[in-house]
């Protein structure tokens, strides 16, 4: 929404904008902030993630025709990529699993 507190400010999304009002500038926040701006202003290669989190924003919006309701099953999502900003970032699958040696 154009002309409200809470919506895009030039370049920045709207989550960007709660971050910065809020004061919450820890470096995972600032990096889901990033992924967030890449999904919601269309600039998909500001980081790898942001084209995976427009992918599932736009099939949960098929999925709910309540904008509640959709709001409710994204925490999730947004919650699981906060946690992986935070501290999981680091972390990879390999395949086939490395066997022990042993």
């Amino acid at each position: 929404m154009e002309d409200v507190f809470w919506s895009h400010r030039g370049e920045r999304c709207t989550f960007d904008v709660m971050v910065k009002e809020f004061g919450l500038a820890s470096p995972a926040l600032l990096h889901l902030a990033t992924i967030v701006r890449g999904a919601d202003t269309n600039r998909l290669d500001l980081a790898p993630e942001s084209p995976g989190l427009l992918a599932a924003s736009l099939g949960l919006s098929r999925v709910f025709a309540d904008d509640l309701k959709q709001l409710d099953a994204s925490m999730a999502l947004y919650d699981g990529l906060y946690r992986w900003c935070r501290d999981a970032r680091s972390e990879s699958h390999d395949w086939p699993p490395r066997k022990s040696k042993g």
